[in-house]
This record gives structure tokens, sequence and C-alpha cells, in this order.
């Protein structure tokens, strides 16, 4: 099943973590579908959009992130089940019960580090690969969460993902951020990539004329594939991204104009999976699942509980 998203740009301030909070709580709520979001950002913006902070420094301070998997699993080569580092009961939108968070911390900078002065690049790309495959198999839909730039952790996610969008600004160094990526795309194709969903448009000024031209131009390019769908600028979107206690709805968190914009983008987002998937080849009888895990279409009920709701 191909049903993992890398979100990545290499310039940073396009709203990317947000957008993955929108798009993982709307997916939840409206489509009923167990997300998975991967924070693998040294910055954890969006882990702590989606939980308190105190609850995100315990997670840290018990060793229970990306980073102590990643630390576990390449750099000691310890057998270490990923399903400890899921959290359950996430979120702030008190009806998005299924969405689940691999949390990070900035000590995933450090982890680079080692990796590089270790030259154990295909290792992280190994164990990248086999949590992706294991992954594929619980959730409906995962969405990684990169950080700016093209780390080796960054490279990894981007061949062994499914597909990658690529949330852009409409000015100038973002849309430069985009002409860099294409190139690294293209180089070592032999090695795999993910497949480009789309470039998609966020944080728009509508009354910006310069914005409306960045805008034409990334249209101009067919292999951009921009998303119909814009996400406009606006403060709900900031607010988004502050979790609150106690919950809220979600027409409370993303209401009018912009959360039937964020809706419109998920639509868009499934036909365009659904499209993709539909010429691939499909195994005729599917893998089995990880032990203590529930089918796909089933809740899943059996993650390890490792941060509770905030109160």
């Amino acid at each position: 099943m191909r049903n993992t998203i890398a979100v990545m740009n290499t310039k940073g301030g396009v709203g990317k973590s947000t957008l993955v909070l929108a798009l993982a709580e709307t997916l939840s709520v409206y489509h009923g579908k167990n997300v998975l979001v991967v924070d693998s950002d040294s910055q954890a913006s969006v882990s702590s959009m989606l939980m308190t902070i105190p609850n995100l420094h315990r997670l840290q301070q018990n060793g229970l992130t990306m980073v102590d998997f990643l630390v576990a699993r390449v750099l000691q080569d310890a057998a270490t089940d990923w399903l400890r580092f899921v959290v359950r009961n996430v979120s702030d939108v008190d009806d998005a019960r299924s969405v689940f968070l691999i949390p990070s911390d900035m000590q995933l900078t450090l982890f680079e580090r080692e990796v590089s002065k270790g030259s154990q690049h295909g290792r992280l790309r190994a164990v990248i690969a086999s949590l992706l495959n294991e992954a594929r198999r619980v959730f409906d839909i995962i969405l990684v969460d990169c950080p700016p730039g093209l780390s080796v952790l960054t490279e990894s996610w981007l061949r062994e993902a499914d597909f990658h969008i690529s949330p852009t600004k409409a000015d100038y160094i973002s849309v430069c951020g985009l002409e860099v990526f294409r190139r690294f795309k293209a180089l070592n194709p032999e090695m795999g990539f993910a497949e480009n969903l789309g470039v998609l448009v966020n944080m728009k000024d509508a009354g910006s004329p310069t914005e409306e031209d960045y805008h034409a131009w990334l249209l101009s390019n067919p292999e951009n594939r921009v998303f119909e769908q814009v996400i406009p600028r606006s403060i709900v979107l900031q607010e988004a991204a502050r979790f609150h206690a106690p919950d809220r709805s979600y027409f409370a968190k993303y209401p009018g104009e912009m959360g039937k914009a964020v809706r419109q983008l998920c639509e868009e987002l499934l036909t365009r999976m659904g499209m993709a998937s539909a010429t691939t080849t499909v195994p005729a009888t599917p893998p089995p699942l990880p032990q203590g895990t529930s089918t796909p279409d089933a809740p899943v009920v059996s993650a390890p509980v490792a941060a509770q709701p905030a109160t």
C-alpha cells in the first residue's frame, strides 16, 4: 500500500509543520484515517503542536522520541520496537482521535553528525525503509515532517517514502528552494525517489500582485503539479499551531474559509494518491501485520500509550 508522504522544502518558513498538522487532523476527522505523523525536524515543531510542552519534554527525557529510536537502531544496532515510540491521544481536536505521533528532539542534529562521522548512511536508509514498511501495514496514511534543507536523514525519507509534497510560499526564495530540490532529485536516479504529488502554495496573500505572479510562474511548469487548492495566509492557522487545553472542536480550530480550504486540499490529496496507486501493481496477498497491531481497516488500538492527553 502506497501511503507514506514526505513533506519538505529546502526553504524554511513555508508553513510546512502547520500544514502537516492540519492535514493529519482533517484526514482523521473527515476521512476516518489512522494517521501517523513522523516528526523528523529537530525543532520538534509539529510535536509541540500536537501535545503540551510538559508532555513532550517528558517523552524527550524518557528517551521516547525519533532520535532515541534511530540511535538504537542505526548507531547501536539494537533490536528496538518502533511501536514503543508511537504516541497516541495527541491533538487538541476532540474528535481527531486517530492521529498518532512519533515525536522529535533537538538531539536529532547530533545524531545526523554521528551518522556522517561513521559513514552510516546506508544503515540509516535501511532502518528508515524498515520503519516505513512496518508502519504502512498499521496506518492508513503516514506524514513525515522533514526539516528544511537536504540532510542525510531527509534524503533517506525522500528515497524511501512513496510520495512527497512540497509546500511553498509564492515568493522568490521559496521558488528557488524548489529548483534546488528538483536538481537534487535528478541526482542518482538509480537510488530511487518518492513520487511527486505536487507543489502546494501555502500562506498566500490574496491581495499581493507579486505573489500572484509567482503563483502563475509555478503553474506554468507542469512538472510542479501545483495543487489547485491554495492555503491562504490567515491568523487562523497561526492559532491552530498553538496547542489548546481543554480540547476544542474541529470547526473551532479550523473555522470558515480556512477550514474549507484545508478540507478541499485533503480531498485533492486523497484523489492524487488514489490515482497514483491505481497505476501500481498491488500484491495479491498482503504481508502479515506486525505482532500486537490491528488490521489497517480497524482503529489502531494497541500502539503503546507513551503520553496521556494533555490536561
